[in-house]
């Protein structure tokens, strides 16, 4: 792929955003006090969002190819301006934004768009930052966040539904994007799609898809918590806490699996996560994970399609529950929630990479 294609220097792609048939979101049931209302549409395959110093919201889309900037110009929490600010990209799911600068992530490559706000509606010539990166497509979608040393994390998922493969596959490292140098964080995690780090210790919390073809209920998504560097999460030989692979057997590796911290449910596709940490939701939210879980796509009876809480006390889970249910109708669906992000007025914003669309949760005090 020439980078004359990916890349259109001092150009983009401004798009006014207009309205379209409405979606059913009065079918969403949030707890009481909540509402939820259409932030953007037409956000082809919406999927990793990033907010920017001046409220920019970076889309990041997986079979789209592309990445867009929502901009809500006159501060009503709906974006009026959609600028694609790259196309024909190796999906590019992943994005954060740091220092001023937008990193997107390809299946094989990190790029930088230097000074991004300064710079819209103009489109800089991005900066390779990293392509040392695996191109197997197979998982190879990224989610990627700068944790609080200034470290840019990356995932690179297991290139199979199940198998046995050498490193970086089925691991999260993160990159120092000035030395150039990685760390393996994380071993034995087939595809995590979503993490976050704990407002307090620091530590990278994660989630992980479990494996398919072992039946409708084996084995779980799981919520995982590191709390040193390298450690082992099982995959490919055993999944959660004890259930061993029916086809890939090593028990010295076996023994060294970091159990789960939670268990989420089998296919739900748990993916985006973020530690609330806003000042709009009632304080029970403070600390505790939003999952958005994207939903089965394998299952006799559909599951996930959901934005799911879970609350903490001192790093542990103390309740398990949802926030946000409604895009499952018996077993059709019209959304499939992908990422959370909170807004600096403390509400949260969801993206759909079904229903092309971000929506926007806020709560307002009974």
């Amino acid at each position: 792929m020439k980078i004359a294609t990916l890349f259109t220097a001092l150009t983009c792609n401004l798009v006014f955003i207009g309205t379209t048939m409405a979606l059913p979101l009065d079918k969403i049931q949030l707890p009481q006090g909540f509402s939820i209302d259409l932030y953007a549409e037409n956000v082809e395959n919406a999927r990793q969002m990033a907010l920017g110093e001046n409220g920019t919201v970076f889309v990041g889309s997986r079979k789209a190819g592309k990445v867009y900037a929502l901009i809500d110009s006159d501060n009503d929490f709906k974006a009026d301006k959609k600028i694609i600010i790259a196309k024909d990209l190796f999906m590019p799911s992943g994005l954060a934004y740091h220092n001023g600068s937008l990193y997107v992530a390809e299946v094989d490559k990190i790029w930088r768009y230097p000074a991004i706000e300064a710079s819209l509606p103009i489109i800089a010539k991005p900066e390779l930052v990293f392509d040392k990166l695996p191109n197997k497509a197979h998982h190879g979608w990224k989610f990627i966040a700068f944790g609080p040393a200034g470290h840019l994390y990356i995932p690179v998922g297991a290139p199979c539904n199940v198998c046995e493969s050498d490193l970086p596959f089925a691991s999260i490292l993160k990159l120092n994007v000035d030395t150039k140098q990685t760390t393996i964080v994380a071993k034995g995690v087939r595809n995590s799609v979503g993490f976050d780090f704990h407002p307090v210790t620091g530590e990278l919390w994660f989630t992980d898809n479990g494996r398919d073809m072992m039946g409708d209920d084996l084995p779980d998504d799981e919520l995982n918590h590191t709390t040193q560097i390298g450690q082992h999460f099982g995959f490919p030989y055993v999944h959660n806490t004890n259930i061993h692979d029916p086809d890939f057997t090593n028990a010295k590796i076996a023994k060294l699996n970091t159990p789960p911290v939670l268990t989420l449910g089998a296919h739900v596709a748990a993916l985006g996560m973020e530690f609330y940490q806003g000042s709009q939701f009632p304080a029970a939210f403070q600390q505790s994970i939003l999952i958005a879980q994207h939903g089965s796509w394998n299952r006799t009876n559909k599951v996930g399609y959901r934005v799911m809480q879970v609350e903490l006390k001192d790093s542990k889970v103390i309740a398990y529950k949802p926030f946000a249910t409604g895009w499952l109708d018996g077993e059709q669906s019209w959304g499939r929630p992908v990422d959370v992000m909170t807004l600096t007025d403390g509400s949260i914003l969801i993206s759909d990479d079904f229903a092309n669309a971000i929506y926007r949760v806020s709560y307002t005090k009974q």
